[in-house]
């Protein structure tokens, strides 16, 4: 049987997987593992191995590859499995194709390293990458890699781009690339691609982009997948409420601390039982006073679920 076009797989909420060390500091592969199959056990859509929640930047090419194989042999073709490939160009190449042999589906381009490129430049790197394995590519906007609607046309044109994540937050410049992109008489997936995406779920989806990655369902696949269901269903109140009682009080929290959009999540998955252990450096752990009120967050999040929260009386 022939496997559908991975633009026509990724759907549902989009799980990247926190990469789990032990105490040795060195990659623990079977906690990694039960990550990944308690994600797709619990209704993933798709998993992002190794990619800005799962510490690409500090995962070696050997413990990269070994990672996501591990998720590609758990996810056993249930759903996708894309890896990250970032800092230059020809490192770039390399991670995409330590992906293809671990068995990936596709890739998601992090920003090149360090140097603040032009268009030109950034739609030399992308066209590279595309063209140097077979994989499917995202395109991940953010920090120095931020596109002009001229050039995402450029990547829609170019083979083995399927989508753009973005991770900057201008609506303003992705309704004009989205515009752009469809006057052009050319198709791409987007993604918010936000640290915590569902805070702008509605906005996002005002423009018709409605695919997110979701840091949350790596802790509380419960509260992520009530979301989902709201913002997919056009169930307003309850991602209102949800919005008020849990995700606004993490975006602040998250905003207390760098790394927190990776760090906060570490920790909250060892809150709900599953040790993978602490971030790598140059990440540091959360302060104890914030790890307090992540609990407190959670918990208030998933009092927002309980059957009659929000009725007044």
């Amino acid at each position: 049987m022939t496997t559908p076009p991975l633009a026509d797989r990724l759907d549902g909420l989009l799980f990247f997987p926190v990469t789990a060390f032990g105490p040795d500091g060195g990659v623990d592969l079977d906690t990694f593992r039960a990550h990944v199959r308690a994600g797709i056990d619990a209704g993933a859509g798709a998993v992002f191995a190794c990619c800005g929640t799962g510490e690409f930047h500090a995962l070696t090419p050997e413990e990269f590859r070994d990672c996501v194989a591990a998720a590609v042999d758990e996810a056993a073709g249930r759903v996708p499995v894309l890896a990250g490939a970032g800092y230059g160009t020809a490192l770039a190449v390399r991670y995409a194709r330590l992906a293809e042999e671990a068995g990936a589906d596709g890739l998601l381009a992090l920003p090149p390293y360090l140097v603040v490129p032009d268009q030109a430049g950034l739609l030399r790197h992308y066209t590279e990458l595309a063209a140097a394995t077979p994989l499917d590519v995202i395109v991940y906007q953010r920090d120095n890699a931020v596109l002009t609607p001229e050039t995402a046309v450029a990547l829609a044109r170019t083979p083995g781009v399927i989508g753009l994540k973005d991770g900057l937050g201008d609506l303003d410049l992705m309704q004009r690339i989205v515009s752009a992109v469809r006057s052009a008489g050319l198709d791409l997936l987007y993604f918010n691609g936000l640290p915590t995406a569902e805070l702008t779920g509605l906005a996002y989806r005002g423009i018709g982009i409605t695919l997110y990655s979701s840091a949350v369902f790596c802790f509380a696949p419960d509260i992520a997948l009530a979301f989902h269901r709201a913002l997919a269903t056009g169930d307003d109140t309850t991602a209102h409420r949800l919005i008020d009682a849990f995700y606004r009080p993490l975006v602040e929290l998250r905003g207390k601390g760098r790394g927190y959009a990776v760090s906060l999540v570490k920790a909250a998955v060892r809150m709900n039982g599953l040790d993978v252990g602490e971030v790598r450096p140059p990440l540091s752990e959360p302060a104890p006073d914030h790890l307090k009120e992540l609990a407190a967050i959670i918990e208030r999040g998933r009092a927002a679920l309980a059957p009659g929260a929000g009725e007044t009386r």
